[in-house]
């Protein structure tokens, strides 16, 4: 089965649309008590499918403890350098360690031993017309790189950096706060 017929499915079977909401003007992030509408910029349109091709590569669902897996596997490979996108994979790590760690550190981990799906510079049908199989021996690398110090040190300076970009918001209310006190 190529991939494209695994998004086919994966599209239906999380009531998304048969595009991935790639063509859609918003996108919607579904927390517990409530759901954000958001734009959905080119750069997110662009890249949404190799997103959701993570899922089914790793077997995660959409919920945030499957994005938790996907968020830190993103950062483990390098994808924070493709910018923006990397600012929303630095978001959803942020967000995702808070209630999610485990999940973040398994993603991270695994993703540092491979090569992101961006790095391989696929054109989307090239991509969508592999199978699972094909892919993951494309993202393998010769020499895999394990969790060392070196690795862990990385793993907490990206939470860190996470995290600020997460509570940014409200530290700039902190500090706007602070400032006509």
């Amino acid at each position: 089965m190529t991939i494209s017929q695994q998004l086919h499915r994966f599209y239906l079977e999380n009531n998304f649309p048969i595009d991935g909401g790639e063509s859609a003007a918003f996108f919607e992030l579904k927390f517990r008590l409530f759901t954000v509408k958001l734009p959905n910029p080119p750069f997110r349109k662009k890249v949404i499918h190799i997103h959701d091709i993570q899922h089914i590569l790793y077997d995660c669902d959409t919920t945030w403890k499957g994005e938790a897996f996907i968020a830190g596997w993103e950062i483990g490979t390098n994808m924070w350098k493709h910018f923006p996108v990397g600012i929303m994979s630095l978001w959803a790590m942020g967000f995702s360690f808070l209630t999610h760690p485990k999940e973040v550190y398994k993603g991270y981990k695994k993703g540092v031993s491979v090569h992101s799906i961006l790095d391989l510079n696929l054109r989307k049908e090239e991509l969508l017309s592999l199978t699972i199989a094909e892919l993951k021996a494309k993202l393998k690398k010769n020499k895999p790189t394990k969790m060392n110090t070196f690795q862990w040190v990385l793993f907490i300076f990206w939470i860190a950096m996470s995290e600020i970009i997460v509570l940014f918001p409200l530290l700039l209310i902190l500090l706007v706060g602070l400032f006509y006190i």
